[in-house]
């Protein structure tokens, strides 16, 4: 849905949507908060685990370095730390701050670092907003956010605050849900997508509006190209990305410079 140059600040996309601007951060806290339980399963039964691929990849092209100051936003369930963390060692990984609107997903993320032995893991678990980090300038070294920049009200103002918190030199990793490539596969995964998605997430999470959520929000978040111009735009510099599973999903890589 196109806007008038006057809406564009005052309202934002919530899935086909438009919903007061304001209103979004609610929106998207209440429906991760319902969800949080059953979060990592739905991950799992949705993708056939390939989510796992697309993350242990995000991983590789980080390369984490032993010390190595890591801010992972909306990383509510701890999967990207807690890779990290595995990547170095518990005993070489450098301070390690999950950021997420959701406290009932950063109770989630808490409560799996203890069911898995890490009461020890160097991470901080922080509640806050990506468009407005409680971190000083320049404080990390590397920044990643997985399936969250599609859920942020202003894109733009999200990335500002990634440039904004990372050091020069430092790294911007994004994997986010995408544009399809392969030709008619397209056709497939909007069948899967509306329909047997949002199935899904009635039969096991009890909520089908997330899930058809989650479908529409895809479809209105940028292309991979527009992307690119997007973190451009924001500061940072050698904007690459790669398409994963046919584009279904796509790692955006960045340096601050």
């Amino acid at each position: 849905m196109q806007r008038d140059e006057s809406d564009k600040e005052r309202l934002a996309a919530f899935g086909y949507r438009d919903v007061e601007a304001d209103q979004k951060p609610r929106l998207v806290r209440d429906l991760f908060g319902r969800v949080a339980g059953r979060y990592d399963l739905m991950n799992d039964l949705m993708s056939g685990g390939i989510h796992r691929l697309w993350k242990r990849e995000m991983v590789d092209w980080l390369a984490p370095r032993p010390g190595q100051s890591l801010l992972d936003v909306a990383g509510g369930t701890g999967d990207i730390a807690e890779r990290v963390l595995t990547r170095v060692g518990p005993g070489a990984a450098g301070p390690v701050v999950v950021c997420d609107l959701t406290p009932e997903m950063l109770q989630q993320g808490r409560d799996r670092m203890i069911d898995r032995g890490r009461i020890g893991a160097p991470i901080a678990w922080l509640c806050g907003d990506a468009e407005a980090l409680p971190l000083a300038d320049r404080s990390v070294e590397a920044y990643t956010i997985a399936f969250g920049l599609r859920n942020v009200t202003h894109i733009e103002r999200a990335l500002a605050e990634a440039h904004r918190v990372l050091k020069p030199g430092g790294r911007f990793l994004c994997l986010e849900f995408s544009r399809v490539v392969l030709p008619l596969f397209d056709r497939l995964y909007d069948l899967y997508s509306f329909r047997a998605l949002p199935a899904l997430g009635a039969m096991v999470a009890g909520d089908r509006e997330a899930y058809l959520y989650l479908a529409e929000s895809i479809r209105r978040f940028p292309d991979q190209a527009t992307l690119v111009d997007l973190i451009g735009a924001a500061g940072f510099g050698q904007v690459r990305y790669r398409n994963l599973s046919g584009g279904i999903a796509a790692l955006h890589s960045a340096w601050r410079l």
